[in-house]
């Protein structure tokens, strides 16, 4: 008889993506929170939708439309700030003129 041992069965292929990939099934967190956040910290949500946005283009994971949109209302609801800021400095001019023009 012979000592002949049966060489080792190849490495199978590994059933998680590659280091530095995600499966693109899962959603991007920052696309999520940038949503929300675009609702609540205008300015945080628009920084976070997009860097989201930039990891999506990279990493393949699903939640471009919620950046997208994330973005969109930060800046809608940024506009909506300087408006309401700009509306109330002007308010305030104009009661601020109208009380000394009659000499109360």
């Amino acid at each position: 008889m012979s000592d002949f041992t049966p060489p080792p069965p190849a490495p199978s292929v590994p059933s998680y993506a590659p280091q530095g990939q995600y499966p693109a099934e899962r959603y991007n967190v920052l696309a999520i929170i940038g949503f929300i956040g675009a609702f609540v910290f205008a300015l945080a949500g628009l920084i976070i939708s997009i860097i989201a946005r930039n990891q999506i283009k990279r990493t393949g994971e699903k939640g471009a439309g919620l950046a997208k949109w994330g973005i969109i209302v930060s800046i809608i609801v940024l506009a909506l700030y300087v408006l309401l800021i700009v509306l109330s400095v002007v308010l305030a001019i104009a009661a601020a003129t109208m009380q000394s023009s009659t000499g109360y």
